[in-house]
């Protein structure tokens, strides 16, 4: 119930006259008597915005006209009683609670204060991609490619002794014809969406085309050429054979070995592709004193073996590596880089979706099997 003024200032009165036989605490009376007079103040300019229609709970602590006590009323209650026990008791605290009060809860002001919004998404991880990068690109404008390659080499060249016949050489060629084939996919968006998010388009896009160049690097790489799979790397490149019979051989003799046989096809080495496992394993070994073969693990040490590139990727399986004369080895054809197409299909456009598709369409002819030396460390069984 709300207290009366008169009751208030009667009270004040009693607690004037009992201060009076206690000048100890007469200041420290004096100074709450003037902050609860203050505070009467202030009840009265609340009442009076009640009174006029303004109890919409802005002061209110209870949330409604007539629904509760406002925090002026309950303060002034309970200054009073406390003024009452301080005057005669002639010392303690005075403790104050105010009820209904407003905290950060979602039921009472945490609606006024809604979060920061971070505008910068967090992304999955995206693997770097490297395959492509070692080969030679040609863009093409037709849906296949032909090209020749030499079957056989003239090679009978000799010494000839004066007035005898000259030896007769053969060169021979054959005609080669590759499909392109289309990487895609495609994902549904209502327009809403992209009308009130405008980087979801972006967003999209970039892991679209992501999702391309995966592919393509797994394909570039391990295609096995069946149906409508490219022929990659792996499946056209020359199996690896020790030409040195090494004994005990560790994984960086191993590369050495293949970059041997590659030399032996006549082919100059440019590039070593292993998977991150294996290209630690080599980073880690030490010599009979504990050094580290490949450089202290405080330097900046580029991946390279005998002078050549090593390119580490997850796109090559644990324990496997592919040694090779990249350029002259194969040709990769685009016949359309990736790409990004929004239209409507179906029914889409009576349900306000548009269905966004990523493609490209490429080729990949290995033309020097020689030039490419696959194989395994032999650390995983099977």
């Amino acid at each position: 119930p709300k207290m009366d003024m008169d009751q208030i200032k009667m009270t004040l009165e009693d607690i004037r006259a009992k201060a009076a036989r206690g000048a100890a605490y007469g200041p420290e009376i004096e100074r709450l008597t003037a902050r609860l007079e203050r505070v009467e103040t202030r009840t009265t300019d609340v009442e009076q915005e009640f009174a006029a229609g303004g109890s919409s709970g802005r002061l209110s602590g209870g949330g409604g006209g007539g629904g509760g006590e406002s925090w002026g009323q309950q303060f002034v209650q309970q200054k009073a009683s406390a003024l009452n026990t301080l005057a005669r008791e002639g010392s303690g605290k005075v403790g104050l609670e105010v009820r209904n009060a407003v905290t950060t809860g979602s039921s009472s002001g945490g609606a006024l204060s809604p979060p920061w919004r971070d505008g910068s998404p967090v992304m999955m991880p995206r693997r770097r991609l490297t395959v492509r990068n070692l080969l030679p690109v040609v863009e093409v404008s037709t849906g296949s490619v032909e090209y020749v390659e030499q079957t056989t080499r003239p090679s009978a060249a000799n010494v000839v002794s004066e007035g005898a016949q000259k030896p007769e050489s053969q060169f021979a060629a054959e005609l080669k014809s590759l499909s392109l084939r289309v990487i895609a996919h495609w994902v549904k968006a209502s327009r809403q969406a992209l009308d009130d998010a405008p980087m979801l388009m972006d967003l999209i896009d970039q892991e679209l085309v992501y999702g391309l160049m995966l592919k393509e690097e797994d394909q570039l790489l391990l295609g096995d050429g069946t149906g409508i799979n490219l022929s990659g790397l792996t499946t056209g490149a020359t199996a690896y054979s020790d030409p040195l019979s090494l004994s005990g051989a560790t994984e960086i003799d191993t590369i050495g070995a293949a970059m041997l046989q590659c030399s032996l096809n006549d082919f100059t080495p440019s590039g070593v592709v292993v998977h991150p496992s294996d290209w630690m394993r080599m980073r880690l070994k030490k010599d009979a004193d504990g050094r580290y073969i490949l450089g202290d693990p405080g330097a900046d040490v580029e991946p390279r073996l005998f002078g050549v590139p090593v390119v580490p990727t997850q796109a090559m399986p644990q324990d496997e590596f592919l040694v090779g004369s990249f350029e002259e080895a194969a040709t990769l054809y685009d016949r359309w880089t990736p790409r990004v197409e929004v239209g409507y299909v179906d029914d889409d456009f009576t349900k306000n979706l548009v269905t966004i598709l990523g493609e490209e369409r490429i080729g990949l002819a290995t033309k020097q099997a020689g030039a490419l030396i696959y194989g395994d460390f032999g650390n995983i069984s099977g």
